[in-house]
């Protein structure tokens, strides 16, 4: 009975300490979701916005072409990163065949190319006048000779399928450990073959783990401008800079970048309704004892497939940008270019430091309050990797002009000074961006460093007087610390990449890599636009290697 007393009030004090802690956690965390929900709901309120002739002549011209577009687009970029990433993922996690061990962390490494630079690589090599289809010419003395059009539909898809396979790749091939050979075994074990035994058994299992991959995909081709930019390809996010900064109509921006949401939301609610009613489950990674030998010509066969594609989507392209590089840099390499890096380097810093900041606000409510409320916060809060880069500049853009406005009249009207604009065309509008385009990709990381802490080391620090700020200070960041440096790294190499919303929404003159690449391809300056992206291809690779050394952790 004894302990019983000198329990409660312990309990109840500790119970108002942190009640008011976890109110002002709370307050923060609907202060996140309230900025990811500005600017979704500035696009989304454009549908009832008044017409102008700009979106007339969008709508009477474009549009069918763009859902078009679209529509291909989405549909082979999802079938073919399917395939890719589902076959690689199926032979290095359940099968063993030369050159496996090494295969299986380089096939992420296109991941670190991003894809408007694989893009104009493709066409420098590609076209009528590059090195290929001129050294075939003098090869075959045929001048009229028939070559695949690398500037079509089918250039696009193949170019965004070899860079975006990789997130296909690194959840399947997570989801083929866990089965290895027995998911075969047992469907042998009813009379049916290896081939039968895959599609029947082992595919359907780790559908859950391919469908996260294909969301991410078609996610990524949804925001995709500078890809589509560079090969003339129509698409939502290209039309809606066209229709910023070509026609000057901000409310035709925004309407398309409406139907461009709206889309987003469709391709999730598929992705989510299709598996609503499965369950799947897993009873841990198998051995690799477990692994399917592949002797002889089929194990050759493997391994040929295998470099094939990572040769086709990394390393040509890496070695094609070496060489132009190599071939420019002294005529082109100045103090510009020390600019571009410095900028790119200070805004992947910088947006790195919100969105951990963020993420571990997020992370930390969630912990010590998991109520309904927060819950829903936390996951509006991560909406924003949903959302297309033009669509958040459009839907920053709009609301920051109101807000600036706002303060122009009540400084003249108080001091009678006239100044321009406060928040628009700053690096604070960029920095938001980022936050809520990238809070999801910290957000992940340090929420599963976070499900590491067992509830047990809270309940303690609790009994030792520990709770609130001193908690989250001395218990959880030391723990943290892991999750929190890969989020950063993940996110500083994203926004490095970022190339619509650094485009739309940075302030005069100041450019990045990124930018410099887009300037370079807009002008066909192939071999001008190497030096910028060997730059963001290495420092691409810290994250890549850094998720192959977890993802290749074996028991």
């Amino acid at each position: 009975m004894k302990p019983y007393v000198l329990k409660v009030p312990f309990e109840r004090g500790v119970s108002f300490f942190q009640r008011a802690f976890l109110d002002r956690w709370q307050v923060a965390t609907l202060s996140i979701a309230g900025l990811v929900l500005t600017p979704l709901g500035v696009v989304l309120f454009s549908v009832f916005s008044e017409t102008n002739d700009v979106w007339l002549h969008f709508v009477q011209t474009s549009l069918v072409t763009l859902l078009a577009n679209t529509f291909w687009l989405l549909l082979g970029v999802g079938v073919g990163t399917t395939f890719l990433g589902v076959s690689l993922a199926w032979l290095t996690a359940a099968c063993d065949f030369p050159g496996r061990k090494w295969l299986d962390w380089a096939l992420m490494l296109p991941l670190s190319l991003p894809p408007y630079v694989v893009a104009f690589v493709g066409i420098g090599l590609l076209d009528f006048t590059g090195p290929v289809q001129t050294q075939l010419r003098s090869w075959l003395g045929a001048e009229p000779l028939w070559f695949p059009k690398i500037r079509s539909t089918g250039g696009v898809i193949a170019v965004m399928t070899l860079t975006l396979y990789p997130y296909v790749y690194m959840l399947a091939r997570n989801a083929f450990l866990t089965q290895g050979r027995r998911a075969i075994e047992a469907a042998q074990s009813l009379g049916q073959g290896r081939l039968r035994g895959f599609l029947h058994v082992a595919l359907p299992m780790a559908r859950p783990w391919i469908a996260g991959g294909l969301a991410l995909v078609l996610m990524e081709t949804l925001a995709d401008f500078g890809t589509v930019s560079i090969f003339n390809y129509d698409t939502f996010t290209t039309a809606i800079y066209k229709a910023w900064f070509g026609l000057f109509s901000l409310s035709a921006a925004a309407q398309l970048a409406s139907l461009l949401v709206l889309i987003v939301f469709i391709v999730l609610l598929i992705e989510q309704r299709s598996r609503s009613r499965r369950r799947f489950s897993h009873a841990g990674r198998s051995s690799v004892a477990d692994r399917i030998p592949l002797r002889g010509g089929r194990g050759w066969l493997a391994f040929a497939y295998a470099i094939s594609v990572l040769g086709i989507a990394f390393i040509i392209p890496v070695g094609q940008l070496s060489v132009w590089a190599f071939g420019v840099f002294q005529q082109d390499f100045d103090l510009r270019y020390l600019s571009f890096l410095g900028h790119s380097v200070f805004l992947g810093g910088a947006a790195a430091l919100l969105t951990c900041a963020g993420a571990l606000i997020l992370v930390s409510a969630n912990r010590l309050r998991n109520d309904l409320m927060t819950r829903t916060a936390v996951r509006v809060a991560t909406l924003g990797y949903a959302l297309p880069g033009s669509v958040l500049a459009v839907g920053i853009f709009i609301p920051l002009i109101w807000i600036d406005k706002q303060m122009i009249e009540w400084i003249q009207t108080l001091f009678g000074i006239e100044i321009g604009f406060i928040l628009n065309g700053t690096l604070a509008a960029m920095l938001l961006a980022y936050l809520i385009r990238f809070l999801a990709v910290a957000h992940g990381a340090v929420d599963s460093a976070m499900n590491r802490i067992t509830p047990s080391l809270d309940e303690t620090a609790r009994c030792l007087g520990v709770s609130g700020v001193p908690l989250l200070r001395r218990v959880y960041l030391p723990m943290l610390r892991g999750g929190l440096l890969t989020a950063a790294l993940l996110v500083f190499v994203d926004v490095m990449k970022e190339m619509p919303i650094t485009l739309m929404t940075r302030p005069f003159g100041w450019d990045t890599l990124s930018v410099r690449i887009f300037e370079m391809t807009s002008e066909g300056q192939w071999e001008r636009a190497a030096l910028p992206a060997v730059a963001l291809v290495l420092a691409g690779f810290i994250p890549i290697l850094l998720l192959s050394r977890y993802s290749n952790r074996e028991p």
